[in-house]
């Protein structure tokens, strides 16, 4: 029988779980992946929560196992484990700080938070660096402008060419993203046992011969199936298939906002979850439950924040901000890293925003420094105060 004071805390951290669930889906995980789209005015502000609220459940539950598991088990070495009162003061202390920025306006990083967090109360705990992780972590963070501003640069400078037909190059865009998404993994498609499966793994079984070829075969059909159904949306008026497509992709980014996001809710309770005997699909709903909540209560106000501060975007513009966003994100779950959406969609916006005639394309270049400054802070002050506040508590206590 599991003793009643493991189920109290168990219960208590969890709670700072549901908490933090809420606030990543009020502001990163909820208010970034429409607001280019919001910016192009092809979705209004509310509808555009309401959304992604959905999708980022769905993300959670078939997508949200890989960085659940890093978050929880791979930030601290030395063989030391989170506590149920470490997990609840890293989740409390990420969730307040992520909390504020919501209502400040200004969207602080909670992947920075929440890695910042646990990796303080695990030091404290007499844990050790996990540095190989942590080298991982932090090529992807720095990654992550260069590649998600270069390639939406690129994209948006290429839409804007003269030579090539504009319905063309959105055709081809959309056989990539097409692509990516044959490839992706689920959950629910793989064997048990086995871990996920992509939709063209799963389906390369109707193709003869190796798997490989069958893989290709498949990911090269459905390929085309997107291209075709955006090409013939584009037929009936350029704009509209325009706005159609970019809402695709927000639908697409917002799917892996939720895969990615609730690990950072839910990771430090993987520790603790086999005490109560809790699977972690269970913990994917929850956290799931929780984006959800948030992205329905608090994103609007972020959603706003970003499209209208950050930029004033058109339709290609907002495509080339979505896309490589989208790959970005589809690259930290598969390798389980937990990333920044906010880091992510910010970079792409002013990728695509130096594509517009006039210096800077409308980015504010003062929004950016304060935002660049909130991300470091996030990482730094997290770090100090969860392994301050272990330190306090646990004295206290013992």
């Amino acid at each position: 029988m599991v003793e009643i004071v493991t189920i109290a805390t168990f219960l208590v951290a969890a709670t700072a779980s549901l908490f933090m669930a809420w606030a990543i889906g009020a502001g990163s995980s909820g208010s970034t992946p429409f607001a280019p789209a919001v910016g192009a005015n092809a979705i209004s502000v509310m509808r555009a929560g309401f959304f992604v609220g959905i999708l980022g459940f769905a993300g959670a539950v078939l997508q949200g196992a890989n960085v659940s598991e890093a978050v929880g088990t791979e930030l601290i070495g030395g063989g030391v484990t989170l506590s149920p009162m470490a997990a609840t003061i890293a989740l409390v202390i990420a969730a307040g700080l992520v909390a504020i920025g919501v209502f400040a306006g200004y969207p602080i990083a909670t992947a920075f938070t929440v890695t910042g967090a646990v990796i303080g109360v695990g030091l404290a705990m007499g844990g050790d660096p996990a540095w190989p992780k942590y080298i991982e972590i932090a090529t992807l963070w720095i990654l992550t402008p260069f590649v998600g501003g270069g390639l939406a640069y690129g994209i948006a400078r290429t839409l804007r060419s003269e030579p090539v037909a504009e319905e063309y190059l959105i055709v081809a865009l959309a056989a990539l993203v097409g692509l990516i998404v044959a490839n992706i993994e689920f959950a629910v498609l793989g064997s048990p046992g086995a871990g996920g499966a992509s939709i063209a793994q799963a389906s390369s079984r109707w193709i003869p011969g190796p798997e490989l070829v069958g893989v290709a075969v498949m990911s090269a059909f459905i390929a085309a199936i997107w291209a075709l159904v955006v090409g013939f949306d584009l037929r009936n008026g350029t704009e509209r298939g325009e706005r159609h497509f970019l809402l695709l992709l927000g639908g697409l980014v917002a799917f892996s906002a939720g895969g990615s996001q609730v690990g950072l809710a839910i990771g430090p309770l993987i520790p603790l979850s086999g005490d109560v005997g809790l699977p972690l699909i269970a913990l994917l709903v929850g956290g799931g439950f929780g984006l959800l909540i948030g992205s329905w209560t608090g994103a609007p106000r972020m959603i706003k924040a970003i499209a209208q501060d950050y930029s004033s975007l058109g339709p290609r513009r907002s495509i080339a901000a979505l896309i490589p966003s989208f790959i970005i994100a589809q690259t930290a779950v598969l390798f389980g890293i937990p990333v920044s959406f906010n880091e992510i969609i910010v970079s792409s916006i002013i990728g695509s925003g130096y594509a517009a005639t006039g210096a800077g394309g409308g980015v504010s270049a003062r929004k950016m420094g304060y935002t660049v400054l909130a991300w470091v802070l996030s990482l730094a002050g997290s770090i100090v105060v969860s392994f301050g506040g272990f330190i306090a508590i646990d004295a206290l206590l013992f």
